[in-house]
């Protein structure tokens, strides 16, 4: 796997009024692989993944992306660039089909209708939504609304995907569904970060874990490190696990 940095955090702090959400975070992305961002709740893992998308800007620190000074980006800017997301709880257009859904991430990359439609169509057969692409959003199961971030996701054509809790909930089932898609999306050059609870889904996944607490970083490195970390033991994964 290439060690190249795609984005890179350094002293990122955001407060929220007297509130520190994230301290001081200094974290490296590397192209090509998977990462975890994990952590109990309350952590910080969605402010930081929030000022990684550009949703907020940080109060102090920077943030690069491949090299470029992307800190006061607003979210617009930054998936332009190739950095898009999903949502904790999907925001669909109800009252549109599938594709149309689909379509309104595609028209990042490609101008006309009909190749914007051509573009989301290939990402509805990438993620196994094929067969809906015309059935009205709402009729949707919550698994396949799920699918369908990632898809739209995937049409801005990023090199960045950050997935924010698309495994919870999931029958087991559909959870191992969802590991391979995340992996295949993977092995097509896209670099992921996703936020997830389920430490038994995300673990044997992730390339990398980087784990927050109280705002900042506990512990970072490969899956089978941090789990042995005592600190990560005491703080989120309890003392059962110290054995």
């Amino acid at each position: 796997m290439s060690q190249e940095i795609l984005l890179q955090a350094r002293q990122v702090t955001r407060r929220f009024g007297g509130l520190v959400a994230n301290r001081e975070i200094d974290a490296d992305i590397r192209r090509g692989e998977i990462l975890g961002l994990i952590g109990p709740n309350g952590a910080g893992k969605s402010t930081f993944f929030n000022l990684i998308a550009g949703a907020l800007p940080p109060s102090s620190g920077t943030l690069h992306f491949e090299g470029r000074d992307v800190t006061r980006l607003p979210a617009t800017r930054r998936c332009a660039l190739g950095i898009a997301r999903t949502y904790q709880v999907p925001r669909s257009f109800d009252s549109m089909t599938v594709v149309e859904n689909v379509m309104i991430g595609s028209f990042v990359r490609h101008r006309g209708t009909a190749a914007a439609r051509h573009a989301a169509l290939e990402m509805l057969d990438f993620t196994g939504l094929s067969r809906q692409a015309n059935t009205l959003t709402h009729q949707l199961t919550p698994p396949e609304k799920r699918r369908l971030e990632v898809a739209r996701a995937l049409a801005t054509g990023p090199k960045l995907l950050l997935l924010d809790e698309v495994l919870t909930g999931l029958t087991p089932s559909e959870a191992r569904q969802g590991v391979e898609l995340i992996r295949q999306v993977r092995d097509t050059g896209v670099t992921v970060v996703m936020v997830e609870h389920v430490m038994e889904v995300v673990m044997p996944l992730v390339d990398r874990a980087i784990v927050l607490n109280l705002g900042e970083v506990l512990a970072q490195g490969a899956p089978r490190e941090v789990v042995r970390d005592p600190a990560v033991i005491s703080a989120y994964l309890g003392d059962r696990h110290a054995a």
